[in-house]
């Protein structure tokens, strides 16, 4: 399987998330710049954290016109996973690949601290490698991380199963405790928290390697690979 690291002007996640698909789960990755328009030969996407175009305007507003957004667009509609990080999850909710929006945290100080998690649909690509309930740690760090939706976007959330992860302790005013939603297809993800970072015990968690592990075993089965 071959990922691809999306990398804008102000991202600062993306050697994290190489790292954690090239030198932990062991799968091919390459750096696609968000000047480029195709991203043709690749398996999946992976949008990473940072401060993409200094976060003018609003967290992600400026990237989601990036060239590379109308590949991701197409990415998605042929099904193929698609992660966004932290802002990358800000990028996906401005591209309007996944709904709602994202707000200044409640106390409105950045966070920075690993988190509990607590898996709510293992149904996915990215969290069938979890179990219902389960309770991981995962670090976040962002200052605009508090997620808002209408109460109509909400029901069709819980309805649809979209709501994956939310903190067992909501740090930082997120309805309903939300901290990672894919789409209704279930193969965009967006959360807040880094699972990059938490690939290995020396980071204080490898409790993110099960995400990444979830999407290579989900590949695999949809194209009917063994080995």
């Amino acid at each position: 399987m071959k990922f691809a690291v999306i990398v804008f002007p102000g991202s600062n996640c993306d050697l994290d998330m190489y790292h954690a698909v090239k030198d932990e789960l062991g799968a091919e990755a390459e750096y696609v710049w968000h000047e480029e328009t195709s991203l043709a030969g690749f398996d999946g996407v992976l949008l990473p954290g940072g401060f993409s175009y200094g976060d003018y305007l609003r967290t992600g507003a400026i990237a989601r016109f990036s060239p590379i957004m109308n590949a991701v667009k197409q990415a998605a509609e042929e099904g193929k996973p698609v992660l966004g990080v932290c802002n990358g999850f800000q990028i996906l909710l401005e591209a309007g690949l996944l709904p709602g929006a994202m707000l200044r945290n409640e106390k409105l100080k950045f966070i920075c601290a690993p988190v509990k998690l607590v898996v709510e649909n293992t149904g996915t690509p990215f969290t069938a490698a979890y179990d219902d309930g389960q309770e991981i740690t995962i670090p976040v760090a962002h200052g605009e991380g508090n997620y808002f939706c209408d109460e109509a976007t909400l029901k069709q959330l819980k309805d649809n199963k979209q709501i994956v992860f939310t903190y067992k302790n909501n740090i930082n005013g997120s309805v309903a405790n939300i901290a990672g939603i894919t789409n209704k297809a279930g193969n965009v993800l967006g959360m807040m928290p880094h699972p990059e970072r938490a690939v290995d015990q020396l980071l204080g968690s490898k409790d993110g390697l099960a995400l990444f592990q979830s999407i290579l075993s989900h590949w695999r089965e949809k194209n009917a690979i063994t080995s």
